[in-house]
């Protein structure tokens, strides 16, 4: 597929879906990758940056932040390349890497994350961004496969409020209008795969409602080189909601 018609699907649906993004030894170099950092990195990072399921189990890792601050491979999978060339391609401006973060959604443990628009997080203007999910494991409706709104982007940012999820802070409250249920697509998807939304496209992704199948991803996130952030605001934001965490316990 090349990027002209990768470009013309993006922004008629707001998403793309690029299979076999990594090929097999890519694939498995990058989840090398994330064990070694798992198991020699996370322990001295800050507790900000990294969320468990259940914080007295480490095994119940869910989600892990800016991999590329603290690991040469990850700051360049994130910089300069095939990644910030493709959200280039999509947005159709030049970009800049502003996040990536490791997702887990355990057996039978890990929930569904809320239907949201990334740019409500993010909070710049013009609100143009791109979200890269990069599947590490197969993933369907069992263990958590990703859904979106076809051509919501398109649309207003919805009205959002707190979700209770952990690490997906703020939900849709009127999701599912009818618009909504009428354009819902799902993936199925295997390593190597990669799922590409823009910043305003409404999505969401089941839980994991299996017995022993992990549900394991990276997200990749661009802003244009045009979109300005709200940095106090969004720091404002990112402190009131980690002392929620704290005080609740949960890092």
């Amino acid at each position: 597929m090349d990027g002209l018609e990768l470009k013309e699907k993006f922004d008629r649906d707001g998403y793309v879906f690029y299979p076999g993004f990594l090929n097999k030894e890519e694939t498995n170099e990058l989840l090398n990758q994330i064990s070694h950092y798992i198991h020699q990195v996370v322990p001295s990072m800050p507790s900000e940056q990294v969320f468990y399921d259940d914080k007295e189990d480490l095994n119940s890792l869910k989600q892990i932040a800016q991999l590329y601050e603290y690991d040469p491979y990850f700051k360049k999978l994130m910089f300069g390349s095939r990644f910030e060339s493709l959200a280039a391609i999509l947005l159709g401006h030049s970009v800049k890497g502003v996040g990536m973060q490791y997702f887990n959604k355990s057996p039978g443990v890990g929930r569904p994350t809320p239907a949201h628009q990334d740019g409500y997080y993010w909070m710049i203007e013009p609100c143009e961004g791109v979200t890269m999910w990069l599947a590490m494991d197969h993933v369907d409706e069992e263990n958590g496969c990703v859904r979106y709104v076809r051509g919501s982007h398109k649309l207003d940012m919805r009205p959002h409020g707190a979700s209770g999820t952990l690490g997906f802070s703020q939900t849709i409250l009127d999701f599912p209008n009818e618009h909504d249920k009428k354009n819902e697509v799902f993936y199925r998807v295997k390593p190597g795969d990669l799922l590409v939304h823009h910043a305003l496209t409404i999505h969401c992704a089941d839980g994991n409602q299996s017995r022993d199948r992990t549900r394991k991803a990276l997200g990749l996130v661009y802003y244009s080189q045009e979109a300005k952030e709200d940095t106090a605001t969004v720091k404002a934001y990112q402190k009131k909601l980690f002392d929620a965490l704290k005080l609740k316990g949960k890092i």
